[in-house]
């Protein structure tokens, strides 16, 4: 065929195909991710010559030698002490009481938490988890079976690393040498897209099934309970506040606006006396356990990247892809397919690292907006998380409730196809990814 005849016109041997079976068959004997892609580069390294072996430690730290992933640790830790002092829950108290005027009011004050939980954390695992806890016992109580309600939080948690600040946005903008601000500020918009069609396909389920009982309030019962609401809680909205502020405002780099929203919610839990001395170890420990998953596969996938390039790979991808079609439209749709598929077996930071090298030249070759890319990358990524049968949150939200995989997977098929719709959207309409930036990435 012409595109397996374009492929293999950059001359790919087994210093190609070795590292990438290895890969494989690592991923399936269900070794970590991080030796997985360390095994691969290494190899891939060393057969092609691309590296000197006695270089190759040199080339991990330097991978991860840079000031904006220093970013990644402080927004995990401020999300660790958020949930420990007590003060995620406050987002949910004023989630609920924003939503409680309408049925099914608490479905989606838990897509609401979803979204405020990301603006901190930046991680959809994290959110699946802290959220999954507080809200999946209430939901099923509230009359939603707890297969709909597990894939409900794991759908909510997508927005994890769509809603800016995200781990995900930090990553992309060092690999391919892009602002993390610019696009934290490209996302605002597909990011409220998503959370919003998640609200939509919650509340049209809830209007077929009936799910959620009880009567509406009216409007003054409402704006009290919101106003009872906001009084006692209010204090819990500082740190994304800080964030979003510092950031866009141009006041704070990324890595300054997670080191504030550290301080100043260490400083919350200590003056609401719901954090003490005694919580910091195991704090950290919690922490430093999930940035220890994160940054080896970052210092490994670098160089992996790097091998790829040397050996024409992304080259190479765009020869077949364009052999195949010269539609953008088919193209793009062919990308699409393809980070789906991959956030459905893999966590998102392989996955941008490896692919965005790959599929950044396709984009350039089809006359795509760079940022717009970016944005529909991670976004199509998140999606992934929520792809049955193999999504990562379905795994994360049924290790928490110990619900059937197969069960959640079948009721998280509405939101992925709302989801998608909101990724064409992104795909195919500029707009919505670089309408808030200056004109110069327009």
């Amino acid at each position: 065929m012409l595109w397996q005849q374009q492929l293999n016109a950059v001359e790919l041997g087994w210093d190609f195909y070795l590292p990438v079976a290895i890969f494989v068959i690592m991923c399936v004997l269900a070794i970590p991710v991080w030796a997985a892609i360390g095994s691969a580069a290494i190899a891939m390294l060393v057969l092609s010559g691309a590296l000197p072996l006695s270089l190759v430690g040199e080339s991990l730290f330097d991978g991860i030698d840079a000031f904006a992933l220093t970013a990644i640790p402080l927004f995990i830790l401020t999300g660790d002490v958020l949930v420990r002092t007590g003060l995620s829950r406050k987002f949910l108290d004023v989630a609920e009481a924003l939503t409680c005027w309408t049925k099914g009011g608490f479905g989606s004050a838990t897509v609401l938490v979803c979204g405020m939980f990301s603006a901190i954390s930046g991680s959809d695992a994290a959110g699946a988890a802290a959220v999954g806890r507080m809200t999946i016992d209430r939901l099923v109580e509230s009359g939603y079976p707890r297969p709909y309600a597990c894939a409900l939080v794991a759908a909510g948690a997508c927005t994890g690393i769509l809603i800016p600040p995200s781990i995900a946005y930090i990553i992309l903008g060092l690999v391919l040498g892009i602002s993390a601000s610019t696009l934290f500020l490209a996302a605002i918009i597909p990011g409220l897209a998503i959370l919003l069609s998640i609200l939509i396909t919650n509340i049209i389920v809830n209007r077929i099934h009936s799910y959620e009982g009880g009567e509406p309030m009216s409007f003054g019962e409402w704006a009290a309970n919101l106003g009872q609401t906001l009084k006692h809680g209010w204090y819990a909205f500082l740190v994304p506040g800080i964030i979003f502020y510092g950031i866009f405002s141009g006041r704070l780099t990324p890595t300054e606006a997670g080191a504030t929203a550290v301080v100043v919610t260490i400083i919350l839990g200590f003056v609401l006396r719901t954090l003490t001395l005694a919580d910091f170890p195991s704090m950290l420990v919690s922490s430093a356990k999930v940035n220890g998953v994160i940054l080896p596969i970052i210092a490994f996938s670098l160089p992996l990247a790097q091998a790829l390039a040397i050996l024409g790979v992304p080259q190479g991808f765009v020869a077949a892809a364009t052999s195949v079609s010269e539609n953008p439209a088919i193209l793009i749709l062919m990308m699409i397919v393809i980070l789906i598929a991959a956030g459905c077996v893999m966590e998102t930071t392989p996955n941008i690292v490896i692919l965005a090298p790959i599929l950044k030249p396709l984009a350039d070759d089809i006359g795509m907006n760079e940022i717009q890319f970016c944005i529909m990358m991670v976004t199509t990524l998140g999606v992934g998380f929520i792809t049955p049968p193999l999504g990562l949150n379905l795994f994360v939200v049924s290790g928490i409730t110990g619900e059937s995989i197969l069960k959640i997977a079948a009721r998280a098929v509405p939101f992925v196809f709302f989801m998608l719709i909101v990724v064409l959207f992104i795909a195919f309409v500029p707009a919505i990814s670089t309408t808030l930036l200056p004109e110069i990435y327009q």
